[in-house]
């Protein structure tokens, strides 16, 4: 268990929501009982049971009712930690303002900041609810530590492909035991199909593409600007940015490139690979290209070798991507356009995109700022592992360690959140969480997050008083 103490899981109760597909959570549950934690699940659907098929309560009611549902268990459970994977899903934003009500601590799980090699956690929340410091001077001051060395976990993506084929069937089986159920995408067979457009896009772009690579790192070397795309349906682009779609940022990056950047600067626009087989932004390029005579100027490409293409570019816009993370690594200057923890002064260009075309040039990151930023990055939210390849359980296993870490960390929610008030003593503040979870889980995914996107800074309480206001 690492650092933490043998006896700090040892009658725990810890409460388990959705985990990522596969069998995560239910080897993290076992480790958590052996270490004297009393575990406790709950399943949404019927990809949920598939992986977590025993000692689990099934959650079946109207939307509305979760909240007071998860106030009673949180309760009568008397948890101490909730733990989830994804805390933007809408299920899991109920939970995370229930859990700050009652004093309960939550432990987020996510895809790694720094991949392939990483998975996160972190209490709070992660990126724009991440408690990591934004201040360049907390990294200065900090002790520069030698880099430790990294598992490799290897390629994934079939392994997550094939979990996630196993839970979209079950889910699709078990829809109607599972009636009032929202996803935060589409739960259905025909999902599969994307997956199988994928697959003949990929040989396409192959075959389309393969002087592309070439192009960009001679002719274009140090010429273009890249635009590495989140996928379509990414949490982080609705919750934490003011875009309401990747359509709507491709948009306003190209409407900016055409306006400031120099003339002979291209701009590359690359899509996400794991969005391969649900969108396709080519039509939506062309018009930008003929609305703004960019012509040549503008490129849309997809399976290229991002380091390769780092390597040769002149600077990155992303939205809060973990590309861009990486491309600070490279050397490469970067613009955020919305809300990452890596948007620190000293490390990402703090100027407006209009200034950022003309300069990038002038600007490089910190590389001893980004050393000691990384370091911390890695010793307080990462775990060298991953969710779904081989080595699961020695990931399971540092996970709990996490666990243990957060538990005992100095509880820093709000003083009245500390009282542990009983489910009905808010009155208020539960029917706002009654309406946004009913308005949350029956609209589209994309359509309820995007009316209840926050500021970081906001509490979660504060947000949802303010989504209730507006659907009222």
């Amino acid at each position: 268990m690492s650092d933490a103490r043998p006896d700090t899981l040892r009658a725990k109760r810890v409460l388990l929501l959705q985990g990522p597909v596969g069998p995560f959570f239910r080897r993290l549950a076992k480790l958590l009982q052996a270490a004297g934690a009393e575990v406790h699940k709950v399943n949404f659907n019927g990809g949920d049971c598939l992986f977590y098929p025993t000692d689990a309560m099934t959650w079946r009611g109207h939307p509305g009712d979760w909240p007071q549902f998860l106030a009673r268990l949180l309760e009568q459970r008397r948890i101490d930690i909730v733990l989830l994977f994804g805390d933007c899903r809408p299920i899991h934003r109920v939970a995370r303002a229930v859990a700050q009500q009652h004093g309960v601590k939550v432990g987020a799980f996510e895809e790694g900041y720094l991949r392939p090699n990483f998975i996160t956690f972190e209490q709070f929340g992660v990126n724009g609810y991440s408690r990591i410091p934004r201040r360049a001077e907390f990294y200065r001051h900090l002790p520069c530590r030698p880099a430790t060395a990294e598992r490799d976990v290897g390629s994934t993506f079939r392994y997550a492909a094939l979990w996630s084929v196993f839970y979209y069937l079950a889910a699709a089986i078990g829809r109607p035991w599972f009636p009032h159920y929202r996803h935060h995408r589409r739960l259905a067979l025909s999902e599969l199909f994307p997956w199988l457009r994928s697959a003949w896009r990929k040989a396409l772009h192959r075959f389309t593409e393969r002087a592309m690579l070439g192009l960009l790192t001679n002719a274009l070397h140090r010429k273009f600007y890249l635009v590495p795309l989140q996928m379509s349906l990414d949490s982080q682009v609705r919750q934490h940015s003011d875009f309401r779609s990747v359509a709507r940022f491709i948009r306003h990056v190209v409407r900016s490139f055409a306006e400031r950047a120099p003339a002979d600067a291209s701009l590359v626009i690359k899509h996400h690979p794991l969005d391969r087989g649900f969108h396709d932004y080519s039509r939506l390029i062309g018009r930008l290209r003929a609305q703004f005579r960019l012509g040549a100027r503008l490129l849309y490409v997809h399976d290229q070798h991002l380091p390769t293409l780092f390597e040769s570019m002149r600077g990155a816009v992303v939205i809060n991507s973990t590309a861009g993370l990486s491309a600070l690594s490279h050397d490469a200057p970067v613009k955020v356009c919305g809300v990452a923890i890596y948007d620190v002064r000293g490390l990402t260009f703090q100027g407006s995109l209009d200034d950022f075309w003309l300069e990038a040039d002038s600007f490089r990151p910190d590389p001893d700022l980004l050393r000691r930023f990384r370091a911390h990055l890695i010793e307080r939210t990462q775990i060298n592992g991953s969710f779904y390849a081989r080595g699961i359980d020695a990931t399971a296993s540092a996970a709990l360690a996490s666990v243990a870490r957060t538990l005992r960390a100095p509880d820093m929610q709000p003083a009245a959140a500390r009282e542990r008030p009983s489910a009905a003593s808010r009155p208020s503040d539960s029917a706002t969480l009654r309406i946004y979870a009913s308005r949350a889980m029956h609209t589209q995914p994309a359509a309820a997050l995007e009316q209840a996107s926050d500021a970081p800074e906001q509490s979660d309480s504060a947000t949802l008083r303010i989504f209730a206001s507006r659907a009222t």
